[in-house]
């Protein structure tokens, strides 16, 4: 959520800076709202003011054995009055309050222009595409081959867009797991974390999910207000909800492994085949909780982690850096990171770090007390894949595929993968 100050104070500049995303506030609609509420708010003073000198006259007039009948009818009409103008004023709050939970987050201004994924800059690269004496297979291909990649059973179990593993194609899947939580923890200062794989609304909206994507989200059928969470970044951000964190306790770096539901609402038809677009996948996720003048750091900080599973890995990749319009919902800047993967000869995404500044922090009532001034402030707060564990794992296999379809095992997971180098 944006400050609220900002959007009753500089309208136009908040409605041109989200221009650049792709956004129209309306600011007519936005202006005429908080005049009305202003002068909703002067009536409510004024009503009160006289509604008090009524009771304090009532008082005197008693005391002087006056009758007060009339004094008594002109506070009830008052007080009915005032009723009706708080009431107005409450609805015309929570229409406000409406409209703001739907803007998204103001760009920063390092936020290249740029209308979708084409406009994306990239930033650096590392490693170098393998080179093949053969013809390069798709994940999909590959798995089937080893008879450890099961997509028609997954459909018969449940539909598609769900897969199937077994045998050592999802050990090592688990032994990506492993590794990448015992890497963010090991080295660089993570801690693990459990959660829930439940949230309620009031977590989503905190994020930013709700209300705006709700059709993106798994809801549960029931007497229970539960979702089932698209990323760990809702319950592990969440962590900080409506809490006042110490300064000594920051930063605040978090990381779990959980599995993500996404329905995929609006993308029927794109990355159908294989694991690459799935309803239900596994991520390794990380989120960091900081003051504010280290939001910027801890960005490029977070987004070195991720950089080092797919350094360990050897995999080759490169940063993006999102233009304006390929901007999620809450974040101010993402960086994203795109895998090589021979079987479709391009570079996809497989993690995204994101600074959402304040913007999280004040739809969850997350802060942190100052030293210097004593006074709570809005924490900032970022998350990052480190990394989507199918993706890492249909880049290793199309990287490290070898001519008979076997998978070599990269070097830095033979310790997870009891004795296992080969995948056959």
């Amino acid at each position: 959520m944006l400050d609220p100050k900002l959007l009753r104070n500089q309208p136009e500049q908040v409605a041109a800076q989200l221009k650049r995303r792709g956004f129209e506030l309306n600011v007519e609609q936005l202006v005429g709202l908080e005049a009305e509420r202003k002068q909703l708010q002067i009536q409510t003073q004024q009503l009160q003011n006289r509604r008090n000198s009524s009771a304090k006259a009532i008082g005197q007039a008693k005391a002087r054995g006056e009758d007060v009948q009339h004094l008594l009818q002109a506070v009830s009409d008052l007080k009915l009055r005032l009723e009706g103008v708080e009431t107005r004023l409450e609805a015309l709050q929570g229409e406000i309050d409406a409209i703001a939970m739907g803007i998204p987050n103001i760009p920063h201004e390092t936020v290249p222009d740029g209308a979708g994924e084409a406009d994306n800059i990239e930033i650096r690269r590392w490693g170098e595409p393998p080179v093949f004496g053969f013809e390069p297979r798709d994940h999909v291909d590959l798995g089937a081959a080893l008879e450890q990649m099961d997509f028609e059973t997954a459909a018969k179990i449940t539909g598609s867009r769900f897969s199937l593993l077994n045998g050592a194609l999802a050990r090592l899947h688990r032994a990506l797991i492993h590794f990448m939580v015992d890497l963010h923890t090991g080295e660089h200062g993570y801690t693990e974390t459990y959660v829930p794989y439940l949230v309620n609304a009031e977590s989503l909206r905190g994020t930013g999910q709700l209300p705006k994507f709700e059709q993106d989200l798994f809801k549960l059928a029931g007497e229970h207000d539960y979702y089932l969470i698209p990323t760990a970044e809702v319950p592990l951000t969440n962590i900080v909800r409506n809490r006042i964190v110490g300064a000594e306790a920051l930063p605040c770096r978090y990381v779990t492994h959980t599995p993500c539901f996404r329905s995929e609402a609006g993308s029927y038809g794109k990355d159908t085949r294989g694991m690459i677009r799935q309803h239900q996948f596994e991520k390794v996720e990380m989120v960091q909780v900081v003051r504010p003048q280290d939001s910027w750091q801890a960005l490029e900080q977070l987004t070195g982690h991720a950089e080092t599973v797919l350094q360990r890995l050897n995999l080759p990749y490169r940063v993006v850096a999102l233009c304006a319009g390929d901007l999620g919902f809450s974040a101010t800047k993402t960086y994203d990171l795109e895998v090589w993967l021979p079987g479709q000869k391009k570079y996809r995404e497989i993690s995204s770090c994101s600074n959402f500044g304040d913007f999280q922090a004040r739809r969850m009532k997350a802060r942190w007390r100052d030293p210097q001034t004593g006074k709570p402030e809005f924490v900032h707060t970022l998350n990052g894949s480190g990394l989507a564990v199918g993706r890492t794992l249909v880049a290793i296999m199309e990287n490290y595929q070898q001519p008979d379809g076997s998978i070599r095992v990269p070097e830095a997971l033979l310790a997870y993968m009891g004795g296992v180098e080969i995948v056959e």
